[in-house]
């Protein structure tokens, strides 16, 4: 009934369909303008995480924003006045960005040592490099031996600086995502009320469109950034660095080669459409389909305000992978019946094809939803959100192929020549090898399954940021360069809650100044009068010197990490201290007097990042280098975790981490986690609809089995070749199942179709090779070729997209034309009629 309706309506009114197929791509492609892609750095994290809470608190009470760096490197040498002059307006221009919020540069940064006095005079002298009549080489001297700015501001060799350029915190976007995972919170614990739950859906969307807005602005800032700076290359050597930018330019790298490529790609297809089809309605079909569906499922996303992320930006690629499948099989038996059913007209052939073609089509889809709807699990919202997108875009390549499709080609004359190309003869070949050679077929997939277990087992969860560019890109070159002058492009956050303090145990340092409290102390004697002034100020004695020296020792410990780059802390200051005290340490009342000298102006720049008194806690602000060999994340914080319990004491409780590092490890931990373990649950829901459509165990276990080794096969050779599971790569296994289902269910419904008219399973085979097997051959000789363009990318992970889906093609097309049909050969699944 349902099948009758659908026939006498696209054959019966094609213009019909037509025209509301039009109107529908034109009314979603005006709200394709909508469409955008979201370049936050929230889009490489795990929602939800414990971590991602805790790291916006520490970020709001240490005052750590989002950042980036500029190194700049003088042809002339930096410690000019020319070079510093340039550098100056620079830093001005720079701070005329709307965004920009401040820029820290070595014109800001007090110059202790070039004041040429004492520790009790320094709190009123200090100088900065901007002063007046400042040495400029004493300047550098003391800026080049100074721990807080070396490989800070300075690299070691006094050849290149950095501005550290500070972006506005957004305010709103942060009281929104506060307020969302109160909410959120409470929505876990089973106490929302019926107000807050309409509440929770009005902040979702608010913090998503703000997301996606802040994001739009970070663009725009980087942009004017760089603009910026090209005005000053003629005389340095300028990269810019950073989290916020990195996740940026991912997204750039991403859209452009979206248009670089889209063109060669789109060439590409076109190409091998029309020298298999040889005809132009056969060219042009696919892709009036392809554009069709693209423009309606961007449009949908427009219309839910739904963002694009790096790891969903692929989805119009493999949209345009299904819709050639779909359109191709449908186009390869048209041109079977045209021969076949020769008497029968043009509409009655039609009518044959998707009649015969709409039930496994149907099923390819519907098991291609299963496959990408397994990414949904993910607690990733980028991931979550490709798999929805997938869901949604397969179900649009579904309906409007099925009603495009039949409208257009039913509008058309009858085809003049009717015979089919006899010009590639593969498929058949690949029948009579698969017929001949089948106890070597199984003994390669044997050997093939073993490899590719022993491939998984190799499979690393880690990614370097570095590693997803190309070394003659500027990224790569930027990320280097501060690696190697600026001590590291990752940040990474230690915060210790400390110990409760014993007011008995005052520590050697302290003892000895108690035990003759009338010793001559020139340093005491000038703040003799500190208890009265000071009486009631805490926070000037939580400064002890115990406490000092544990903090430097732990600084020590973490800075001694050959993947540390560059850690900031109290300890940091405190050797600056020491330093002009002689090289001798401080005692907690020395401590406290310092404390309440220094004016609240640098307490706030100095000591406020890296000290919580109100809290008792300290911060070691660490920035690990993405260049360090062998580099893997989750052992890092292993290794921290581990030592500061063996070494220092601490409990598990007391040692927090936190920072980006943390939260990209999270995710990548929990790629494993949610994709790799799932997978052996997706092939079961397979499995039972291949029970469903073809009523059988032995069919059902038959056609899972080339898909299980295709999607293993994939994922091993990624752990032999080394390329890691991450972002952009998890996807892979969800494609190379959607991909191998397709095949296998075609395949197998034709054959199962054929098979009483045969009643021979090598003469079937025979059949289906020369008949769907060319549809199967067609859909991956085009995708293969289109995608394989993509190696000349840029960016690795695109490099890594179009060679893996190539290759997930090429595998499940090969294990259903020689795999597939041997297993079929050997338990005969179908029952033989004995001869009459």
């Amino acid at each position: 009934m349902f099948f009758e309706k659908y026939i006498n309506l696209v054959l019966g009114k094609p213009f019909t369909v037509l025209l509301s197929v039009f109107l529908l791509t034109l009314f979603l492609g005006w709200n394709a303008q909508q469409f955008s892609m979201d370049a936050s750095a929230d889009s490489l994290v795990v929602e939800g995480d414990a971590d991602l809470e805790y790291s916006r608190v520490i970020n709001s009470r240490y005052g750590a924003g989002d950042f980036v760096f500029v190194t700049y490197a003088p042809n002339l040498g930096l410690f000019t006045p020319p070079s510093l002059t340039r550098l100056k307006a620079l830093k001005n221009e720079l701070e005329q960005i709307t965004n920009v919020e401040s820029v820290d540069s070595i014109f800001d940064v007090p110059l202790f040592k070039a004041a040429n006095v004492s520790l009790s005079e320094i709190t009123n002298n200090i100088i900065t490099l901007e002063f007046a009549g400042v040495d400029l080489s004493a300047a550098s001297d003391d800026l080049m031996s100074s721990d807080a700015y070396r490989n800070v501001l300075l690299s070691e060799d006094g050849l290149t600086t950095a501005l550290i350029v500070n972006f506005t915190p957004d305010t709103a976007l942060a009281s929104l995502l506060e307020e969302r995972s109160a909410l959120r919170e409470l929505d876990r614990a089973s106490q929302l009320t019926a107000n807050q739950a309409i509440r929770l859906e009005e902040v979702e969307a608010l913090s998503t469109a703000a997301r996606v807005s802040a994001a739009n602005q970070l663009h725009k800032d980087i942009a004017d950034i760089r603009i910026i700076l090209e005005k000053y290359r003629d005389n340095a050597t300028i990269y810019l660095g950073g989290v916020p930018m990195i996740a940026d330019d991912l997204v750039t790298f991403v859209r452009n080669d979206l248009f670089t490529f889209g063109a060669a790609i789109l060439f590409f297809i076109i190409a091998s459409l029309a020298y298999l089809f040889r005809k132009a309605r056969y060219v042009a079909i696919p892709l009036l389909c392809g554009a069709a569906i693209a423009i309606c499922v961007i449009g949908l996303l427009g219309l839910m305000d739904w963002a694009v992320t790096v790891i969903s930006s692929n989805f119009i690629s493999l949209l345009l992978i299904i819709t050639v499948s779909l359109t191709v099989h449908l186009i390869v038996r048209f041109r079977e019946l045209e021969v076949e059913q020769a008497s029968l007209n043009h509409h009655e052939r039609l009518k044959l094809t998707l009649q015969s073609m709409i039930k496994p089509c149907a099923y390819t889809s519907l098991t291609t939803i299963v496959a990408f709807g397994s990414l949904v699990i993910s607690d990733i919202p980028p991931i979550i959100d490709f798999g929805w997108m997938m869901v949604m875009g397969v179900c649009c390549a579904l309906l409007l192929t099925f009603l495009i499709f039949p409208a257009v080609l039913g509008l058309l004359p009858e085809s003049s020549s009717r015979v089919m190309q006899k010009s590639i003869d593969i498929t058949p070949s690949i029948g009579r090898f698969t017929q001949s050679n089948g106890p070597y077929i199984l003994l390669v997939a044997g050997l093939l399954f073993v490899l590719s277990i022993i491939g998984i087992s190799r499979l690393q969860v880690e990614n370097s940021f570095i590693d997803y560019f190309d070394d003659s890109t500027e990224i790569y070159q930027g990320m280097v360069a501060i690696d190697q002058n600026m001590g590291g492009t990752t940040p990474l956050d230690v915060i210790i809650d400390m110990r409760p303090p014993n007011p008995f145990d005052l520590g050697q340092a302290d003892a000895e100044f108690v035990d003759d409290p009338f010793a001559e102390d020139e340093y005491f004697d000038e703040f003799d009068d500190f208890g009265e002034e000071e009486e009631g100020d805490e926070e000037a004695y939580w400064f002890t010197s115990d406490k000092m020296q544990e903090i430097i020792a732990i600084h020590d410990y973490l800075d001694a990490m050959p993947e540390t780059g560059k850690v900031l802390s109290l300890a940091t200051l405190l050797n600056i201290a020491y330093e002009l005290n002689e090289d001798e340490p401080l005692n907690s009342i020395e401590l406290a007097v310092l404390y309440n000298k220094i004016p609240d102006s640098y307490k706030e720049s100095l000591l406020k990042p890296y000290v919580s008194v109100v809290n008792d806690q300290i911060r070691f602000s660490i920035r690990v280098l993405e260049t360090s060999e062998g580099l893997v994340r989750a052992d890092l914080l292993e290794k921290i975790r581990q030592g500061l319990s063996d070494e220092f004491g601490y409990s598990g409780e007391q040692v927090h981490l936190t920072g980006m590092l943390v939260l990209y490890n999270n995710m990548l931990q929990s790629l494993f986690e949610s994709q790799i373990l799932t997978l052996g649950m997706v092939l079961l829901v397979i499995t039972a609809m291949f029970l469903v459509l073809f009523r059988s165990w032995k069919l059902a276990l038959i056609g899972i089995i080339p898909n299980i080794l295709a999607a293993l096969s994939v994922l091993g050779l990624m752990g032999w070749l080394g390329i890691p599971l991450d972002m952009m790569t998890i996807t892979i296994a969800a494609i190379s199942v959607g991909i191998g289902v397709d095949n296998t269910i075609h395949y197998m419904h034709r054959y199962k179709s054929r098979f009483p008219e045969f009643n021979n399973y090598v003469e079937t085979m025979t059949y289906c090779h020369g008949s769907i097997g060319k549809a199967m051959y067609y859909t991956g000789f085009t995708i293969v070729a289109g995608f394989s363009i993509l190696i000349l990318s840029n960016f690795i992970p695109t490099i890594y997209f179009g060679l893996l889906t190539s290759l997930a093609m090429c595998l499940a097309l090969t294990g259903a034309l020689t795999l597939l049909p041997h297993l079929l050969i050997i338990f005969k699944p179908f029952k033989e009629e004995a001869p009459l």
